[in-house]
């Protein structure tokens, strides 16, 4: 029986004793790829090269010189580039496509021996929480093929959820880690808002973006924020502050924590029973080891969806004008002329989901609506990170459900897509406020579909975060 590990702890180990290779691992991975390719998690497998990089790093490690990723096998997530490797942020607009340069995320995993197995669909230039809008068709969960995998990283999700690589990178603007890693049972962290280099990574919205990791341990999470993040050249966004050693420093906390929760995620109608249940237990359980566990109202929730997608539709009005069908990527074959090539090849190549939010972010930037809307959300946005910013002055964390309800099935009519956007209710208050937030697994319902629950802190509070996060899991 193929033997698929937990952490890279058990990797290093397997491989020292000899009970493993890098290679077979890569081959194993490989086959799973093959036998679960119904499930749609890639849109291509770099089979071929990571084989060869593993016969590579196997030579390294008995020279003694293998960096402290070899041994992890990671995806990576389709809007994330890779020098000579194509890249389509699963869209049609972007056919064809080769990136020249690597992101500084995928130069950072390759120095440390990390071994890149394949690009993995998620919703097209990530606008999406289900997966299903990516021009490659949906992503299934491994759990229940009949439903969704979350998004808009659900193949990043899947892939690691089906033993198809070790661990994968998403990308998460309001919830894209998170969300499908808690419709996985797997752990996500979204870590500050720019302490993670965006330099490579294909712009929904700027100033919401931020590379994230989709791992089964806290131990490697730590690891990969810990080697991924840093000030970088080519992002001036990203801080100058210091990494800490998040894998060595990670310890089980000595003193009792205080926590907040949102009193709405129990008293809404909209959460699914079950999801309130697990956040009751997991309040008792905390209550029971001494921690002290409140229940809050945010004055600002019903303005945290609003808010949100006005402000990353009118970043995403102006990131995606330049897939514009001259430069690069998809044309139309009957465009005549410069502004029926503009308006034919945007209008085939991108999807549905893409377009309504180009139009609208168009809209709300438009002279006459500029101030009643964006400008608006912007202040919105304020309030919502000094609130945020007021809450940590007093505890430790917030903890609230990942999502309102676990995954749900694929191709779930919808007439209001207003009521999709609100499954990121839990989600985009640590995108607005830029604090980093991390889901872990809390079961299964009785359908056996996993459920999460989310933690979030102060800014860069990150060592805090994975530390609490494994003592969590261990209650």
């Amino acid at each position: 029986m193929t033997k698929f590990y937990s952490s890279l702890s058990e990797i290093k180990s397997g491989l020292q004793n000899g009970k493993t290779t890098v290679e077979g691992l890569v081959k194993n991975y490989l086959s799973q790829i093959e036998i679960n390719a119904g499930l749609n998690a890639f849109n291509e497998v770099f089979d071929k090269e990571a084989l060869q990089r593993a016969i590579d790093i196997d030579q390294r490690l008995k020279q003694g010189v293998a960096g402290r990723l070899a041994g992890m096998v990671i995806a990576i997530k389709d809007n994330i580039c890779y020098k000579g490797h194509k890249v389509s942020a699963s869209s049609k607009i972007l056919t064809g496509f080769q990136s020249v340069f690597s992101s500084t995320v995928v130069e950072r995993l390759l120095a440390e021996d990390a071994i890149i197995i394949g690009r993995c669909n998620c919703d097209e230039f990530a606008m999406g929480a289900a997966n299903e809008t990516s021009y490659f068709g949906p992503v299934k969960n491994y759990a229940d093929p009949t439903k969704v995998s979350g998004g808009s990283s659900g193949g990043s999700a899947v892939a690691v959820q089906a033993n198809m690589c070790h661990a994968a990178i998403g990308t998460d603007t309001g919830g894209s880690v998170r969300q499908p890693a808690s419709f996985c049972g797997l752990i996500g962290l979204k870590p500050t808002y720019g302490h993670v280099s965006r330099h490579g990574l294909i712009a929904y919205a700027s100033s919401f973006d931020q590379a994230g990791t989709i791992t089964r341990s806290v131990e490697d999470a730590a690891l990969l924020l810990e080697i991924m993040a840093g000030a970088d050249e080519y992002d001036s966004t990203t801080s100058n502050k210091a990494v800490p050693a998040y894998a060595t420093d990670l310890k089980k906390p000595t003193d009792k924590k205080k926590i907040a929760y949102l009193q709405e995620s129990l008293s809404s109608p909209a959460v699914d029973d079950e999801v309130k249940n697990t956040l009751i237990n997991s309040i008792e359980k905390l209550r029971a080891a001494g921690h002290t566990v409140t229940p809050i109202a945010f004055e600002y929730l019903d303005y945290l969806v609003p808010a949100y997608y006005i402000l990353v539709m009118a970043e995403a009005s102006s990131n995606l004008a330049r897939f514009d069908g001259v430069h690069y990527g998809y044309r139309s074959k009957a465009a005549t002329d410069l502004a029926s090539t503009y308006k034919k090849s945007r209008s085939e190549g991108f999807g549905k989901e893409v377009k309504r939010r180009i139009m609208m972010g168009t809209f709300v930037l438009s002279a006459g609506y500029y101030d009643a809307y964006y400008a608006k959300a912007q202040k919105v946005r304020r309030l919502i990170q000094e609130k945020t910013d007021k809450i940590f002055e007093e505890y430790d964390f917030m903890l609230m459900p990942t999502a309102p309800e676990p995954a749900f099935d694929i191709g779930r009519k919808v007439t209001d897509p207003v009521v999709n956007y609100l499954a990121d209710i839990f989600t985009v208050q640590a995108s607005l406020s830029g604090t980093p937030a991390i889901s872990l697994p809390a079961g299964n319902n009785t359908n056996g579909l996993p459920l999460g629950l989310q933690l979030l802190t102060k800014h860069f509070g990150e060592q805090e975060l994975l530390n609490f996060s494994k003592y969590f899991l261990e209650l």
